[in-house]
C-alpha cells in the first residue's frame, strides 16, 4: 500500500501505466461525470462514483487479484481500513469475473487512513481494504475515482 499526496506521484517509478493513471487523475474535476472511463482498454480504466460514507461495522474488506487500485476523492473525505489478506477470514470466495474477494471484519484494520481530494491510496493485491467509511460521527457524501491498473503492468515495472 502507498499513501501519499497526488502532487508526489512522480516520486514512484512504476513506468508508463503509472504515469497514464495519474495524468488522467489530474484532469478530473469534482463535476466529473459518474461513469467508467477507458484509459488503456481493459488494462487501465477509471470509475467515478459517489455514495454516503458509513460505519465499518456494516462493511467488509475486499481485495483484487488482477488489478491494483489507485483511489482518491473528488469531493469529501472517506476513511479506509486496510489489512493484509492473509490475516483475514474469507466471507465470499474470489470471483474471477468481478476480480473481488470479500473478508469479514473481525477487528479494525491494521492501518486506517483518511483520503481527501489532495491524497491517494494505492492498493496491491495483498492489501485488503474497506473504503467508504465515516471519518467522524456523521455520514458524508463522497465523490471518488478508482483507477484500476492490471497488476502485471506495475509489478513488472
Amino acid at each position: 500500500m502507498i499513501i501519499d499526496r497526488l502532487e508526489n506521484w512522480k516520486q514512484y517509478h512504476f513506468g508508463a501505466a503509472w504515469a497514464k493513471a495519474f495524468e488522467f487523475l489530474l484532469t478530473l474535476s469534482p463535476d466529473a461525470e459518474e461513469k467508467r472511463y477507458p484509459i488503456q482498454g481493459d488494462d487501465i480504466f477509471a470509475i467515478v462514483m459517489s455514495y454516503d460514507t458509513c460505519s465499518p461495522e456494516i462493511s467488509l474488506f475486499e481485495s483484487h487479484q488482477k488489478y491494483i487500485d489507485i483511489q482518491t476523492t473528488l469531493l469529501g473525505t472517506e476513511r479506509f481500513e486496510c489489512a493484509f489478506t492473509d490475516t483475514l477470514t474469507v466471507q465470499v470466495p474470489y470471483d474471477d469475473a468481478k476480480d473481488v474477494q470479500w473478508y469479514k471484519r473481525m477487528i479494525p484494520g491494521q492501518t486506517r487512513v483518511d483520503v481527501s481530494p489532495d491524497t491517494f491510496v494505492m492498493l496491491y493485491p495483498h492489501d485488503a481494504h474497506m473504503a467508504a467509511l465515516m471519518t467522524g460521527e456523521r455520514s458524508e457524501h463522497v465523490k471518488k475515482v478508482v483507477v484500476k491498473i492490471k497488476a502485471e503492468l506495475l509489478l513488472g515495472a
